[in-house]
């Protein structure tokens, strides 16, 4: 199978520039950096020890900045690739010096050797679950020490890669090293062939509290004053209707509440701004330049890059992708560091230890629909006590599950030392 899927994405190669418009056109490239997706590199490669740090898009990423920081501090320097617009523009600002930015090639042959003769990296960190075979077959055919790091796999992946375990076993066969999250991870690693597993923990847990521009905070604190405020956080379609509706059923108890709901796409502000006007909500879009006053009752925060402003706002964060049709969860430990009470749907399988812990620990509620989502959000902003002993259980329990830094830099030691013999 790895073979006929080489074979295969050789032959598909020629069409990848058309491929390329068709998603540029949708606003899933960047027009000015296409040809990284091709493997052209539009940076020069450093003369110093390179270590290629990978991850998909915005939270592997960022849960990837505690390992870039300690290996730029190290004398590394780091390319951090991803595949996702989105994310190169948090990474803009967010990278520090001897840190770079490309976007990850097209899982082709000539498309991952063309970037790998230019960077020549001297050792390949992925994160997660992003296992991509010719990617894999051509980092091991250089000898490059391979690790997957913070690696997960869900139940559900698990399942479906149980359908096609030679491919599997012959791409995990490549990795040097798995540092898994949890022992539920590393076993399902195992399992499908990796031969080196650890269990290394979380770097989500390790990463700083989400920036914030203090004036901007400053200036919204005194918009907002005593008021009454919950955030509908990363929101996927059919949670925004339902922040609409919890709005609608609190407002005669609470007739100065406010509401901010921040997409996980921002994209759809206009969209979400809309579906509240037709339900009598007027609501203020900030991609457009619209300020947020006393009299503003449902905020669209459809910028990027300004969720750190928002948890800080917020006495409450509704967190999405975990209610509506979309699934899976969306990680809630940033908005526990900086003192929310945390609300989740059912669906938050991606994220299942955290939210265990957190609602074991009454720092998170689970709620089911938009009528209990109400009735926790009521319960909890009129009880100011309750409200501080969530946020402070909430901020807890995720600083007790810091340390997987520490964990993943001790276990890459052996391969960061033999490099420095060999660079003597």
């Amino acid at each position: 199978m790895m073979s006929a899927y080489r074979v295969l994405t050789a032959g598909l190669s020629p069409l990848a520039p058309l491929l390329l418009q068709w998603r540029l056109a949708r606003g899933k490239e960047d027009g000015s950096r296409l040809r990284e997706r091709l493997g052209y590199a539009s940076l020069t490669r450093p003369g110093e020890r390179l270590a290629w740090l990978h991850g998909a898009s915005v939270g592997e990423s960022l849960a990837l900045m505690p390992v870039v920081e300690r290996m730029t501090a190290r004398g590394f320097r780091v390319l951090l690739t991803t595949g996702t617009t989105s994310s190169a523009a948090i990474l803009e600002t967010r990278l520090p010096a001897g840190a770079a930015h490309q976007y990850v090639p097209w899982d082709a042959p000539r498309f991952v050797r063309r970037f790998l003769e230019h960077w020549r990296p001297n050792l390949v960190l992925i994160a997660e679950s992003e296992l991509w075979p010719n990617l894999l077959h051509e980092v091991h055919a250089r000898s490059i020490p391979l690790m997957l790091v913070n690696a997960r796999l869900s139940q559900r992946s698990f399942e479906r890669w149980l359908k096609a375990p030679g491919l599997i076993r012959a791409m995990l066969s490549r990795v040097d090293l798995t540092l898994a999250q949890t022992e539920d991870d590393a076993r399902r690693f195992e399992y499908l062939g990796a031969p080196r597993v650890q269990v290394a923990g979380n770097l989500k847990y390790d990463v700083a509290a989400l920036p914030v521009d203090s004036t901007e905070l400053a200036r919204l604190r005194v918009a907002i004053g005593a008021r009454p405020v919950w955030l509908a956080a990363s929101t996927h379609p059919g949670e925004e209707v339902i922040a609409a509706e919890v709005h609608a059923m609190l407002r005669q108890a609470m007739p100065n509440l406010l509401t901010i709901v921040a997409p996980r796409h921002a994209i759809r502000g206009a969209e979400i701004a809309g579906l509240a006007a037709r339900r009598g909500i007027a609501a203020v879009q900030r991609s457009l330049g619209n300020s947020l006053d006393s009299g503003t009752a449902f905020y669209v925060a459809d910028t990027m890059g300004e969720l750190g402003l928002f948890y800080r706002l917020a006495n409450v964060v509704f967190v999405g992708k975990s209610l509506g049709g979309a699934s899976g969860g969306q990680n809630p430990i940033e908005a526990a560091k900086l003192g929310a009470t945390v609300l989740h749907g059912p669906h938050v399988a991606n994220f299942a230890e955290v939210y265990r812990a957190l609602d074991e620990a009454h720092g998170a509620l689970e709620v089911h629909d938009a009528q209990s989502l109400a009735e926790a959000l009521h319960g909890v902003l009129s009880d100011p006590a309750l409200l501080r002993q969530m946020a402070g259980a909430a901020g807890d329990t995720v600083g007790a599950f810091s340390g997987a830094t520490d964990a993943i830099l001790l276990a890459l030691e052996p391969w960061i030392m033999q490099m420095q013999v060999e660079n003597r």
